[in-house]
């Protein structure tokens, strides 16, 4: 169980999902302090999981060994030149999940020499079912990584990338990957209710075989490859089914479309590290 105080700067949606997951977890509320600016937010905070809830980071960045910088990426500059005044010798670690920002932007708005980690969680971390790609600067020890990689997994699996760069194909794959999914469920449940099928039957049909899929995929020592092969019998329906896909191009579409995730990720850190 993890000893250290946590602070969280910011107490949206992703900041609730890990405080949950960490109180699950077994980390004591009192061990968790969150600096939210609106008052109905803090109210449901502290309603919700007993935490320590303040209008402004001061106390917090006094006690905290672990500064959880959880707001959104167009204020994250702004944030990070306040807490720079308010850093009197402490060197806590600095774990970001505002999305697309760099380490060394977020270093130099907080003063330099600051131990960062960037991380890249998704959506379903909100269900505790989240993937999250983690990157750590060089003033990261390996105990502050340990700890880095024990927050994020209270709310799903964690990766390591040694590159930051790759933070943005992490950003293309899973963190931009479930509105992906939700495309092809809508699509086929679309493409069973045109065929004849009733609504409430589509839905429930795609979502299930969505799921079902997933889980033989995660419970399964066969790769994606080989278990779509095992399924497609010679001459059946899903060899022609995924004829039809690959000659569609499918699998170019899907490449094309990470590969703009990504590029879209660099752009947006290259403007938002401007500032």
């Amino acid at each position: 169980m993890l000893k250290e105080k946590i602070g969280f700067i910011g107490g949206g949606n992703m900041a609730a999902s890990l405080i949950g997951g960490l109180i699950a977890d077994g980390v004591p509320p009192s061990q968790i302090s969150v600096a939210e600016p609106n008052g109905e937010r803090r109210a449901s905070l502290r309603a919700h999981f007993s935490v320590n809830v303040t209008e402004n980071s001061d106390e917090l960045l006094k006690d905290a060994s672990v500064i959880i910088l959880s707001v959104k990426p167009q204020i994250i500059h702004e944030v990070c030149h306040e807490i720079s005044k308010k850093l009197t010798g402490s060197r806590p670690l600095f774990i970001s999940i505002a999305a697309g920002i760099q380490v060394d932007d977020i270093n130099r708005w907080l003063g330099g020499e600051q131990a960062i980690v960037r991380t890249m969680p998704n959506t379903p971390a909100l269900i505790r079912t989240g993937a999250t790609g983690l990157f750590a600067n060089n003033q990261v020890s390996q105990e502050q990584r340990e700890l880095a990689e024990s927050i994020l997994r209270a709310v799903g699996v964690t990766i390591w990338v040694g590159n930051e760069d790759e933070i943005d194909i992490v950003t293309a794959l899973s963190g931009s990957g479930p509105a992906y999914y939700f495309l092809i469920i809508e699509l086929m449940q679309q493409s069973a209710q045109k065929m004849g099928l009733s609504e409430e039957s589509s839905r429930l049909l795609a979502l299930q075989t969505a799921f079902g899929a997933t889980k033989m995929a995660l419970e399964n020592s066969d790769d994606c490859a080989t278990l779509r092969q095992k399924v497609t019998s010679p001459g059946g329906t899903t060899e022609r089914a995924i004829a039809i896909m690959l000659d569609k191009k499918l699998d170019e579409t899907i490449d094309s479309a990470l590969t703009g995730a990504r590029d879209r990720a660099r752009e947006l850190a290259e403007q938002l590290g401007k500032q």
